[in-house]
Order: structure tokens, then sequence, then C-alpha cells
């Protein structure tokens, strides 16, 4: 819906923005709507970035920002204690009310400096289960297969059949 209005994320968790969207924007359809929130948590920081990850550095500030801030305030923890993880929250919505909510995650660790291209946001500083690399030196399409949008998509796709 190119037309729907940016709604406000105001919300403390990933499935209360993740509602809101999803049920403000059923409002204006007959459709059934599927709306997102998405981050990166950081155990050693107390869960942050969270549900600010797109502006953990400032409104307005960029990817590059946000990812040097992260690796200021991770500078002085060890390595066995950068457990992150990323996390989707995904709702089902239609007629103004929410259905359904689906949550997928990877976990892992984050890295000391940005390593590699591809990809966007925190991926340069996430390493993953069963991987060496960043997702950002994986690339896209490895990433994508298990990332935590896939994961969630998973359970959406199975809940939308069983309807």
């Amino acid at each position: 819906m190119p037309e729907a209005p940016e709604v406000e994320e105001t919300g403390t968790t990933f499935l209360e923005n993740a509602t809101l969207k999803a049920v403000a924007i059923s409002r204006l359809t007959d459709a059934l709507v599927l709306a997102d929130d998405s981050g990166l948590e950081v155990d050693a920081l107390g869960g942050q970035p969270g549900v600010y990850s797109a502006r953990f550095a400032g409104s307005g500030a960029g990817v590059q920002a946000n990812n040097q801030k992260l690796v200021a305030d991770l500078a002085a923890v060890p390595a066995e204690q950068r457990t992150a993880r990323f996390r989707c929250v995904m709702v089902a919505a239609q007629a103004g009310n929410a259905l359904a909510d689906f949550e997928g995650t990877v976990e892992r660790r984050m890295l000391e400096r940005p390593r590699g291209e591809a990809g966007f946001g925190y991926d340069p500083l996430f390493v993953t289960e069963g991987y060496q690399q960043s997702l950002a030196e994986l690339g896209t399409t490895v990433k994508n297969s298990f990332s935590h949008r896939a994961r969630a998509m998973k359970q959406v796709v199975t809940w939308l059949r069983e309807r």
C-alpha cells in the first residue's frame, strides 16, 4: 500500500510496534495486513539498541554512526560477553484487530570491528551460529536463508496454511 501513512513506532517492544503498525494499516483495507518490527539486542548493553536500532546513535544518524556507537559501547566488553541477537516480530491484523504474532531470532555475538560490505545495518558487526564470517561477509543470499525475518516468516506461512 504505497499510499499507507507512516505509523509512529511509540512502543517499547518489537511486539508493541509491530502491532501498532499492523492494526493501524488494517483499518484502511479489507485485506490481511502483516507488519514487523525488528532490531538488534546486545546482552552486555541490557538489550540495547532494541527498538531503537535504527536510531541508536540519535535521530537522523545513519548506519555508520550506529555501528560506531555500538563498537564504542562494547569496547571494554570481552568477546565471550558480546552475545546478541537479531529479533523480528511480525503481527497479522485484519479490520483493526491483531490476529496473531510471530517471532524469529538469530543468536551469536558482536565483533570488535566491522567486517564485510554486503547486507545493511549491523550486519558487519554480527557473527551468527555456525559461521566465522560476519553477516556482511556471508552476503544477502546466505543471510536471508536463516535470518530473523526468514524465521518469523516461516511461522507466518505455517499459520496462513492452517487458517
